[in-house]
């Protein structure tokens, strides 16, 4: 998807600066697409460096000048980042400074939309807060006590005043959300999950009156422990935020009748887009069931380009029509509701990503799968013979002699995880050998016992 269109730089040295970039970012692209091969460190690290060298010249440009106007550059700049971040988590460098570019971009949409709609729980902010808080460590670490070539310090101070602007965002939802008693957050927390599920039901392929029907009645349901339209604590004294939670509640039964009167059908000239967000929700929920096996972190670019191009088409909040017209109510909800849940679907992705090379996914997953295999039988009571731990161990043999010299080699390269790769090994060794002592042991105690 192309950049979005804005001014392009009127200063010669900035318009030299952009070309470099835009070679940059399309090369970056070119080795997104390309599924023959397995992403390198080597093919990423001198991409990311002379993205830097780039970012230099223009912090020295705008310094003699004091141009600060946006323009097409900061964001053909902001894609190589975006890509350059993504392309860390593929190649398992999770733990550098510029993997966290593509993780703050993402937790300020969610903060953005979690602002703007003023629908959320504690349960929402403690996964960002937590996120937020590592990513303050990592920057803070990273800037005292680290020297690698990767933490510019242009990147360095940017994810810093990125990550402070979130966590100011995080502590004013925090306060908005301290104005509910707590007598009343599990009562607020089931509104916001009533509200979600309608939501998801309204965006279904068929829709059904019934499943919204059942959402409405838990609602109703809800509704009947007020008292005088408030609801209050077992003593009948008022709690702090009732006022929040009756207007809540409200705001969710209206819901509720609009979904049902509008029976998920969009006006039509909106559909396009709706299908659009559709399509990138559905896609990314079959990715959240097959994550470890199929997603390949870069991927997930084309799904945030496509989303920031339509979240940042609204004006004044909503969106319009090819005539200049403005959605109505059902249609801008349900649209917002599919960007946000994309986004979540994507900060959730990122956040499970695991430090290790794709190249040595496949090994890594079936191991996680090994593992898996492996408690499961040991909670289940272990194994009646020595001999139904024969496929385990083949299979752990095999993967363990794909090691050359004590390190996975795939075509020639060492790729990065192999500390992750090697600990899970090692761990499901471990449980194989102690599933084996415990069959002997029983084994030997059958004996003695006849």
């Amino acid at each position: 998807m192309d950049t979005p269109a804005v001014p392009l730089p009127q200063d010669a040295r900035e318009q030299a600066v952009l070309d470099s970039l835009i070679v940059i970012r399309d090369k970056l692209l070119l080795l997104k697409q390309d599924r023959t091969t397995y992403i390198r460190s080597q093919d990423i690290i001198p991409l990311y460096d002379e993205t830097i060298s780039r970012v230099k010249e223009l912090d020295e440009i705008r310094t003699e000048t004091g141009n600060k106007e946006e323009n097409r550059l900061d964001k053909v700049l902001e894609s190589c980042f975006q890509l350059l971040s993504l392309f860390y988590l593929t190649i398992g460098r999770n733990n550098d400074i510029p993997a966290s570019y593509a993780l703050t971009s993402t937790i300020k949409r969610l903060l953005d939309h979690l602002t703007e709609a003023d629908l959320y729980s504690a349960k929402d902010l403690e996964s960002i807060k937590s996120t937020l808080s590592n990513l303050s460590n990592s920057i803070t670490q990273a800037k005292t006590h680290d020297s690698k070539p990767e933490n510019s310090p242009y990147l360095l101070k940017l994810l810093s005043n990125r990550v402070g602007k979130c966590l100011a965002m995080l502590e004013n939802l925090q306060k908005r959300l301290g104005r509910i008693g707590e007598p009343l957050l599990a009562t607020h927390e089931k509104l916001i999950s009533i509200l979600r599920s309608i939501s998801l039901a309204n965006t279904k392929a068929k829709f059904s009156s019934t499943e919204v029907q059942k959402l409405q009645k838990q609602l109703l349901d809800i509704g009947e422990k007020r008292k005088g339209d408030q609801f209050v604590n077992e003593d009948g004294s008022v709690p702090q935020g009732s006022v929040e939670i009756g207007e809540l509640y409200q705001r969710v039964f209206k819901w509720s009748e609009i979904v049902l009167e509008r029976k998920g059908i969009m006006p039509e000239q909106f559909r396009p887009t709706y299908h659009t967000l559709v399509g990138i929700r559905n896609e990314l929920e079959k990715l959240s069931l097959t994550q470890a096996w199929a997603l390949r972190e870069t991927d997930l670019y084309d799904f945030q380009r496509q989303l920031d191009k339509i979240d940042e088409s609204r004006q004044n909040g909503n969106f319009y029509d090819d005539k200049g017209r403005p959605a109505d109510l059902y249609t801008q909800r349900t649209m917002l509701y599919l960007i946000r849940r994309s986004y979540a679907y994507i900060y959730s992705f990122i956040l499970a990503s695991e430090p290790v090379s794709e190249a040595l996914l496949p090994i890594y997953n079936q191991l996680q799968t090994l593992k898996r295999c492996l408690i499961e039988v040991r909670n289940s009571g272990g194994v009646s013979s020595v001999r139904e731990l024969y496929p385990y161990s083949m299979k752990l043999n095999s993967l363990d002699n794909l090691r050359v010299d004590g390190k996975f080699v795939v075509n020639g390269d060492i790729p990065e995880g192999q500390g992750s790769v090697s600990e899970l090994l090692a761990e499901c060794f471990d449980l194989s050998y102690d599933l084996r002592v415990a069959a002997e042991e029983s084994a030997t105690t059958d004996t003695d016992g006849k």
